[in-house]
């Protein structure tokens, strides 16, 4: 059976009145939800709590019910999924917000700002994986930011050496994902679509930290995420995308890693399915929904890729999903897309 999963993100709930990346972080204003979160979360008060957890749980819930094995939170509590994690590491100032040009020169954003060196400071993710899994006979996957996308999406007021920037990000991830998998996690996930724009980068230090990331772990499926870039808004055409080639430049490096799962994208745009030859242990997440696109994907259509993959890599170690995550999409279209995805691949 190929087994299916979600990548992160999923449509927050009307009855959850949080602002998120997917409604206009990209401008250049000081209000976004970088800077209105806590605000946001404040006048929720004790509400808070229950809220995220209902939220949450109808987001696993939905999946379950298309039919997906493998699901996530849809990252609900999450105002941005780098700047969520980052409010929980010290060195990183909120109240500092430094203006930046950001996935290689694609928009200008207000970031918060590195200060001083970045520390561990407290789990969080084993909590919020206890309360998912609580509620799902499905597995739940937790997902986290890599150290170099963190790099690219925060303001640096301290190191101003990337590889070293990263090298702490590194080991503060690594403190939480130990904790993760003595919680019970078995699928963690980690973020680095700036693989796939910075693959010089990723090559001389970016694969380094995400082993950093998982050192020492061995009892839980260890995932990198590696998407080509998100437009601004849904149904968007020809938005700057990473080139397609960088997955060939980083296919052999990520072979020979820790690593268990490359996640790539497809959907939007058609890999050389050559790329899966490439990998001979690893098992890999490929995209066959695309994510900023109102258009439901037919089952007909979706099989038909999912076989031609099979060409290029055994069943066992192929998983079906969307490109990246949801959230640009409405609750229904998210639910038609994932069951159309279920379906495709279910007698395969």
């Amino acid at each position: 059976m190929i087994l299916t999963t979600t990548i992160g993100s999923f449509p927050k709930p009307s009855f959850l009145p949080l602002s998120d990346w997917f409604k206009g972080e990209k401008g250049t204003d000081n209000e976004r939800p970088t800077s209105v979160y806590q605000e946001e979360k404040k006048k929720m008060g004790s509400q808070y709590e229950s809220l995220v957890n209902e939220a949450s749980k109808q987001v696993i819930n939905d999946q379950i019910a298309c039919g997906i094995d493998i699901v996530t939170d849809g990252e609900v509590r999450r105002e941005n999924y780098i700047h969520y994690h980052c409010r929980h590491l010290k060195g990183i100032d909120f109240k500092i917000l430094t203006e930046k040009t950001a996935r290689t020169g694609n928009y200008n954003c207000w970031l918060p700002t590195i200060t001083k060196k970045i520390e561990f400071n407290g789990y969080f993710l084993d909590r919020e994986f206890k309360l998912n899994q609580s509620v799902s006979n499905k597995p739940i996957k937790a997902t986290i930011p890599g150290p170099l996308t963190i790099a690219d999406t925060i303001s640096d007021n301290f190191y101003h050496e990337e590889k070293k920037m990263c090298f702490d990000l590194g080991e503060v991830i690594n403190k939480e994902i130990k904790n993760l998998v003595d919680a019970g996690c078995r699928y963690i996930q980690i973020d680095e679509p700036l693989f796939a724009r910075k693959s010089k980068e990723a090559l001389e230090f970016g694969i380094d930290n995400i082993e950093r990331c998982f050192h020492g772990i061995n009892n839980c499926d260890k995932i990198v995420h590696i998407c080509c870039g998100y437009p601004d808004k849904i149904d968007s055409v020809d938005y700057p995308k990473a080139p397609l080639s960088s997955y060939f430049d980083l296919a052999d490096a990520l072979e020979a890693s820790c690593i268990d799962t490359i996640s790539i994208e497809d959907a939007h745009r058609y890999n050389d399915l050559k790329l899966l030859e490439k990998y001979k242990t690893k098992k890999i997440v490929f995209g066959l929904l695309k994510i900023a696109s109102s258009q439901i994907e037919d089952i007909d259509m979706i099989r038909s890729r999912a076989l031609d993959c099979l060409n290029h890599i055994d069943k066992e170690r192929l998983i079906a999903a969307p490109d990246c995550g949801l959230g640009y999409l409405s609750r229904e279209l998210a639910i038609k897309k994932l069951t159309n995805l279920c379906k495709a691949v279910e007698d395969i």
